[in-house]
């Protein structure tokens, strides 16, 4: 977009006068050099202006993410399963279960990450992403 219509100059043509330069404008110094000044100002605004474009979509393409995502909060001492993924051993099987659990919330991080322990009292070694637990009604 930014060299659409227009001929690619590379940018030592710009700085050192080429022939080809040249011969194309059929123009003096003085008024070759103006020129080549107000593309220069031009392709900067372009530029600016895909910029300011390009971060206007990423807001709106989260703003409109952001309205359907619903935040989990989780209590601590509330019961949770965990989801069992397919990259675990418990999953290699054809009729295996898809959760596994139930744990006990046992600390919230700050990052939304929590510490699960299971029922009877054994700890969780790394913090798991709320996306892989959900609510255990009993």
């Amino acid at each position: 977009m930014l060299v659409y219509g227009t001929k690619a100059v590379i940018p030592v043509e710009v700085e050192i006068q080429s022939l080809r330069v040249i011969q194309e404008a059929k123009l003096d110094d003085a008024e070759w050099i103006r020129v080549k000044q107000e593309q220069l100002m031009f392709i900067d605004e372009k530029r600016m202006n895909a910029l300011c474009h390009g971060r206007l979509y990423q807001n709106r393409m989260a703003s409109a993410f952001n309205k359907r995502v619903k935040p989990r909060q989780f209590s601590l001492g509330q019961l949770v399963p965990k989801k069992i993924f397919l990259y675990q051993e418990e999953a290699k099987r054809a009729f295996a279960p898809n959760w596994k659990g139930p744990y006990v919330v046992r600390r919230a991080l700050s990052g939304g990450a929590l510490i699960i322990v299971e029922i009877d009292g054994r700890v969780s070694t790394k913090p798991i992403n709320p996306d892989a637990i959900k609510r255990y009604y009993a």
